[in-house]
This record gives structure tokens, C-alpha cells and sequence, in this order.
């Protein structure tokens, strides 16, 4: 992706981001010996603890972090030790920086916002992105779904803003908000498409609520197989809004069904052992040998399906069974992928092809549901980044692969966009050719 369109992307989520900032821990499923950080876009000031180490960093600067102890870490640029400190801090001095992560032993990923760097312990760092929430969001969006209509996108980002505004204090006893794994919603990378925050942007100030107009639980899976499930065939709790639905829109996609084989006595000695099953006995036997499953069921025989799924490694509960008339093992159909309750996102990737709007694949997923707009959200702003984003995809469409630069008009434009945003005027289109002054300079 072009530095000028990365920038673009910075501009345009800073603009409308009326959320706080969150903090996100990265990394959080690895352990992190060493962090080299480098700068892909922008300025950034280098902190040890409160004390200024480094006031301009950016492109062929690199910044080495260590943990030195349990509680410091020792920070060194281009080779220069500065010394030990509890936390390592990079502040982003304007809206389009990025900075390029590379932690020894993991794949490199990149960051808009700021960076803070504390020992978890003597071994492993503790490394924190402090970012605008709607970008934080649009990093989300990216990570968690695939396609290319931007609706597909706009669901995601409603059902990962409303899951993220309801558990801001998740991590609230680790020190940040969310963490970047799946424990919380996947963050893997800044967004660096164009199409994703066409979506995202269009998304902007909607949540789900109920009824009462309270927000719900949003959870989403790959595919349902056909069907989802309700949530107390799951989890504890039968929420009204989490009920099963048939979802033939989640047919012929990639995670649609699956097939695994299992060794016969393996599977008759998990249900004798592991749930005190008499598999000897005749219908208990045959029971467990050709359990079908035309509609969702929660248990077989009494044992959670949810349990056999996470004891044999299954894609879904959704599955039947059989047995190979040759070598007899048991041979497990399974349809979808994930625990199955809420949303399909492969389900919502075929409806939006099939030209169903976004607010009715959310109903038809969230039983009883509805958006909820935020009325302090400015949708004049929000349509006319939408419309300039629609402008630069366009190009790219008739011009694949053509060199940009930061000087292009429409990044102008959207800087001085921001900057009247800023100061709380109106946007008017014709003051983009009278004020001079407010042109960028590079």
C-alpha cells in the first residue's frame, strides 16, 4: 500500500473519531524478549518514562526495547543505550504516523498511535498500542473478516464497535482496555484498506440495541453451517436477541462443512471415560454411532456438545455421524465453524452479494434488534469522507497500480477538512479554493 493512500487512511479515521482512545495490548498470545521499532510515516518523540530521550524520530531510525528486570526495560536507538526505565514510550507528534513493529521471533505488523513498552517480566515485554478508537476499530474490521463490498465491512465494524463499547474494562485489571487476540476481538495490523474504512466510516455512531435500547452482546463466528445456535446451548445465558435462525445464506462458503475421522474405539472410550457412558450397552452404542444432527442439538446423551468439540478439536458441534463400513472408524460430517451464536460472517459475505442491506443481515442474526445512531455523530462529516474515500477507490479501479504522492490534491483537501473540523466550522467546499493558508506543507 502507497505511504500517500496510508495516509489518507490516518487522516480520515482521526477526523471522525468521536470514541476515546483505547489502549491494546499486542502481542498478548506471544512472548516478546526483544521489540525493534521502526517509522514507516511520520515524527514520533521518544520517552523514558518522563523523561525526553529522543525529540524527532522517523524514517532509518530504529529503536531497540529489552526488558532489563521485572519492572524496567532498556531502550537504545540506532546502537545508543540510554539507559533503564519502567517504560518505553513513543508519542506520535501529528495524526499520520505509523510506526513498524518487529519483536524478535514474530511476523513484523505496523500501528498508527502511540506505543508503550514495560517488562511483563525479566523474559517477556509488555507492549501497549494507545490509539484513536474508531482506528483501533477499522484494525479489527480487517482482522476479523474477509470480502470486498464495503456493507460487508460496515457489519463487522458495528457488531465489533458495539462488542468493544460494552467491555472497555475488559483488561481494566491488566492496565488497558483489550487485548489483541481472539480472547477479545483480533487486532493484527492498522488497516491499510481503502475498502475497510469505506465500510468503517459508513458504520459511523451505529451500535446494536435491544428493545429497551440497551446494547447486546455481538458475538459473531465464521459460519453457522445453516443454523445458528441458541446462546444457553453454548454459554449459561438464554438472551432473547441470541436465538437459533436458519441461515441457508452460510451455504457453498469456504468453512460450509468439514469431515473428520476419528478411530472407533478412540471415540467409544471418550464418552466411557472422560462421561461414564455404557457404551456397552446396545442403544447407548448405537447412539453414539449414528447421532444425526438435521437441526442443532445442544447435548448427545446428556454430554455437551460444546465439550466434544473442544476435547476433539471439531470446527462446530454441528455435526453427524458414521462409520466407514472398511476400516470402521467414525467419521464425523460436520457443517460452519465457530461456536455458532449470533452472527455468520460468511452468511453476512453472501447476503451482502445477494443485495440485502446491512441493518437486515444485523435482524436477521440478532433476534429483535435494531441499530442505534448516534445522534451527536456528525453524518455530513461522515458522508463526505465517505464520498472522497468512494473518489480515491474509483481511481485506484481506472489507474491500478499508480504511483501517488503526498502531495496529491485530495490529501490536501482532507487536511484542511480535519483542520476546520478541528476548529468546529462548517466543511463548505468552496473554501478549498480561497484559503491558501491552508494548503500542507511537506
Amino acid at each position: 500500500m502507497k505511504k500517500a493512500l496510508c495516509l489518507l487512511l490516518l487522516v480520515v479515521i482521526a477526523t471522525v473519531s468521536f470514541a476515546e482512545r483505547v489502549t491494546v495490548r499486542l502481542f498478548s498470545n506471544n512472548r516478546i524478549e526483544a521489540i525493534y521499532v521502526s517509522f514507516d510515516l511520520g515524527i514520533y518523540s521518544l520517552y523514558g518514562d518522563s523523561q525526553l530521550l529522543e525529540p524527532e524520530l522517523g524514517e532509518g531510525m530504529t529503536v531497540e526495547v529489552k526488558p532489563a528486570s521485572t519492572t524496567g526495560v532498556t531502550i537504545s536507538v540506532n546502537g545508543y543505550l540510554y539507559g533503564t526505565f519502567e517504560t518505553a514510550i513513543l508519542r506520535a507528534t501529528d495524526t499520520a504516523c505509523i510506526l513498524c513493529l518487529n519483536p524478535k521471533g514474530v511476523k513484523q505488523r505496523t500501528y498508527e498511535g502511540d506505543l508503550l513498552i514495560s517488562a511483563f517480566d525479566k523474559n517477556n515485554l509488555k507492549i501497549i498500542n494507545d490509539v484513536d478508537f474508531e482506528t483501533y476499530l477499522a484494525g479489527v474490521v480487517q482482522s476479523e473478516i474477509y470480502g470486498k463490498q464495503s456493507d460487508i465491512f460496515r457489519v463487522q465494524a458495528i457488531i465489533s464497535r458495539t462488542w468493544a463499547m460494552r467491555n472497555m474494562k475488559k483488561h481494566r485489571a491488566d492496565g488497558y482496555n483489550f487485548c489483541d487476540y481472539v480472547h477479545c476481538q483480533a487486532y493484527q495490523n492498522r488497516c491499510v484498506r481503502p475498502d475497510i474504512i469505506l465500510g468503517t466510516m459508513k458504520s459511523s455512531g451505529e451500535t446494536i440495541v435491544d428493545k429497551d435500547g440497551n446494547m447486546i452482546d455481538t458475538p459473531f463466528h465464521s459460519n453457522s453451517g445453516g443454523q445458528t445456535a441458541n446462546s444457553e446451548d453454548v454459554w449459561r445465558a438464554a438472551l432473547p436477541y441470541l436465538r437459533s435462525v436458519k441461515d441457508t445464506f452460510s451455504f457453498h462458503m469456504r468453512q460450509s462443512d468439514w469431515t473428520k475421522v476419528i478411530p472407533k474405539d478412540k471415540w467409544l472410550n471418550y464418552f466411557a471415560k472422560t462421561h461414564k457412558l455404557n457404551t456397552k450397552d446396545a442403544a447407548v452404542h448405537n447412539e453414539l454411532l449414528t447421532f444425526t444432527q438435521t437441526e442443532r442439538k445442544a447435548k448427545i446423551l446428556g454430554v455437551q456438545l460444546t465439550r466434544v468439540r473442544t476435547d476433539f478439536g471439531l470446527k462446530s458441534t454441528f455435526f453427524s455421524v458414521t462409520t466407514d463400513p472398511k476400516s470402521g472408524d467414525v467419521i464425523l460430517n460436520g457443517h460452519g465453524y465457530g461456536h455458532g451464536v449470533g452472527l455468520s460472517q460468511e452468511g453476512t459475505i453472501r447476503m451482502v452479494e445477494l443485495g440485502i442491506s446491512y441493518d437486515s443481515i444485523i435482524r436477521h442474526y440478532y433476534s429483535g434488534a435494531s441499530i442505534h445512531y448516534d445522534p451527536s455523530v456528525s453524518q455530513r462529516y461522515v458522508q463526505n469522507f465517505v464520498t472522497e474515500i468512494t473518489k480515491i477507490i474509483e481511481e485506484d479501479k481506472v489507474n491500478p497500480g499508480k504511483k501517488k504522492s503526498k502531495k496529491d490534491d485530495w490529501l490536501g483537501k482532507l487536511f484542511r477538512v480535519r483542520d476546520r473540523m478541528d476548529r468546529e466550522e462548517e466543511y463548505d467546499p468552496e473554501k478549498d479554493q480561497k484559503e491558501g493558508d491552508w494548503k500542507v506543507e511537506w
